[in-house]
């Protein structure tokens, strides 16, 4: 998707070599069963697929986005495993509306090779990574953890952003965009396919 980038004001960045949170916390919640769709459903075109084979979900096709029909989620640490194909596009949506568009809520971009230029690390619209991090059609696992702060008496929400483990950044968003809200996966284009085989949160105080 395209936007015009906002203020990078409150960008805090921190070395690659940091790590995320231990994998293996038992607080994990798995989204995804592995089987099917339940607890998702797709808003969008009727032309564009969604279907779970081999445990994992695959999204193709026409535009649309897959959403969590449970939420709202406020402040947590969610987990994805995802690929996507060469010249493909999508994004990992956070604190998105019920039936959303691609304007609506936070979107960690997933894009190694598509003609925007934005890529997998980025949170759209706010915090652009232009290097390419991951390779296309190269499983990786998204790492995000969302909690809403106060900084010297301004309320604020913190996003980190990780990649395997490697923590990219830390953006700080004092106009707190989007409250809570739901997690949704994008469909962007036909020449796009997304594959996701792993969705897990841990809700946050």
């Amino acid at each position: 998707m395209k936007l015009p980038i906002r203020s990078l004001f409150g960008l805090t960045l921190v070395a690659l070599a940091f790590t995320c949170a231990n994998a293996d916390d038992p607080n994990w919640t798995s989204l995804f069963n592995g089987t099917n769709l339940d607890g998702w459903k797709k808003v969008g075109s009727d032309n564009s697929q969604w279907e779970v084979a081999d445990g994992v979900i695959q999204g193709s096709g026409g535009t649309s986005m897959l959403v969590t029909t449970t939420g709202p989620y406020q402040n947590f640490k969610y987990r994805v495993e995802i690929k996507i194909n060469d010249r493909g596009n999508s994004g990992v949506y956070f604190r998105t509306s019920a039936n959303p568009g691609f304007l609506d809520g936070y979107e960690a971009q997933v894009d190694s090779t598509h003609s925007d230029p934005i890529r997998t690390g980025s949170l759209y619209g706010f915090c652009h990574v232009y290097k390419q991090h991951v390779k296309p059609d190269t499983w990786f696992t998204y790492e995000l953890e969302v909690r809403d702060d106060v900084w010297r008496g301004r309320e604020m929400t913190r996003i980190k952003i990780s990649i395997d483990g490697n923590e990219l950044y830390e953006y700080l968003d004092f106009e707190k965009t989007f409250k809570e809200g739901h997690f949704a996966f994008q469909q962007h284009d036909p020449g796009s396919r997304v594959s996701i085989r792993k969705v897990d949160v841990i809700p946050l105080p």
